[in-house]
């Protein structure tokens, strides 16, 4: 059993570096700004075209920023739910009943 449990944890910590080298991008205003976020949900780099840049509307910038990260986010997200599921079980939580 205790050999499960260090194998289990093994595949986890790997799971969880493979998630932090990848990378996915989330974008909002078709593309005229990107957000590139790490499997692990660090945010690596925002990329904003030009030609939403409006000194007299700075909000809809950061409405389009903020769709950005969140749109990355939920890509995040999702590839963690895909790298993890095969080790939890589909159990959820930490692949423990009740969790």
């Amino acid at each position: 059993m205790q050999d499960l449990m260090i194998q289990m944890q093994q595949q986890i910590a790997d799971a969880q570096e493979q998630l932090a080298a990848a990378e996915v991008t989330g974008n909002s205003g078709g593309g005229l700004v990107r957000a590139t976020v790490s499997g692990s949900g660090e945010l690596n780099a925002i990329e904003i075209d030009p030609s939403v840049v409006d000194r007299d509307d700075v909000e809809t910038l950061q409405d389009l920023v903020v769709a950005a990260v969140r749109d990355a986010s939920r890509a995040a997200s999702e590839l963690a739910q895909q790298a993890m599921a095969p080790l939890t079980g589909g159990l959820g939580g930490l692949g423990l009943p009740g969790m």
